[in-house]
């Protein structure tokens, strides 16, 4: 009977051999966009497994293993794919991807990394109460901040909402019904008088596993669309500008991060 350490797990389809018991993992939604990320942020990359929503690549920072695995779009695939990997010991997760701005300041191209998420959707909520904050790791942040300066890439710090849907949990009106419930009426024009920054699907979600399960998770996202002047998704260059942007600073900041380890 194959031992607990070397099981593959059901979701995800990794064990503790194939990821070499990777401390660390960056978390993209996109499947298709894992290869260029693990070959970017780390050296001698390789593909490892492939399951449901769930594609891992493993890649090297410092000559460590960093696993590289999607999560699909939205929370409750997140927490399935956390609750697993959290399983398999990894211990540092730090989601990566794309976002709307909704702020004047915060261009297409520019980074936004997020200290923590309004919990606007309904996995966190079966970890902890709707009263527990959904916060980011101060280290990682911290690094996810040094990178992003010391590369000079345009970014702010800030909040953002996960919301459960693109449309209307985002006040989105360009969508089949052209309608939003009265709820959500409004929201957008609150959330930015309250100093948020963007809207994105998946951080309230993992920022609420980590700490609740004692482990550390960061995020950062490239800005794909200014939604204070259009609904409109960039142009194919800008979005690839906004990739390279958060490429660049999460492999500065695993540098960082697992040099400091190294180093301790």
């Amino acid at each position: 009977m194959e031992s607990l350490d070397n099981a593959v797990l059901y979701h995800i389809g990794l064990n503790r051999d194939l990821i070499e018991n990777a401390q660390y993992v960056i978390l993209p939604g996109d499947p298709g966009r894992v290869e260029e990320l693990a070959k970017a942020i780390g050296k001698n990359a390789k593909f490892i497994a492939s399951h449901r929503e769930y594609t891992s690549w493993l890649t090297y920072v410092c000559e460590k293993p960093v696993l590289v695995m999607s999560t699909g779009m939205g929370g409750p695939s997140v927490a399935i794919g956390v609750e697993e990997l959290a399983q398999l010991g990894v211990k540092n997760f730090i989601r990566v991807g794309t976002t709307g701005s909704i702020r004047e300041d915060l261009n297409i191209g520019d980074v936004v990394i997020n200290k923590a998420s309004v919990r606007l959707e309904g996995t966190s909520s079966h970890f902890a109460p709707i009263e527990f904050p959904a916060t980011a790791d101060l280290d990682i942040t911290l690094a996810l901040r040094q990178a992003a300066r010391e590369l000079k890439i345009p970014h702010k710090v800030g909040i953002n909402v996960s919301s459960d849907t693109f449309w209307p949990g985002q006040e989105r009106y360009d969508c089949f019904s052209n309608y939003v419930l009265r709820r959500f009426q409004g929201s957008l024009k609150e959330w930015q008088k309250l100093g948020v920054t963007n809207f994105e699907m998946e951080s309230a979600t993992l920022f609420t596993i980590a700490n609740v399960f004692g482990l550390r998770a960061g995020a950062i996202n490239g800005v794909i669309a200014k939604r204070t002047e259009s609904e409109t998704v960039a142009s194919r260059d800008m979005y690839k500008v906004a990739e390279k942007n958060f490429q660049a600073v999460t492999k500065k900041a695993l540098e960082i991060l697992i040099s400091e380890e190294i180093h301790k």
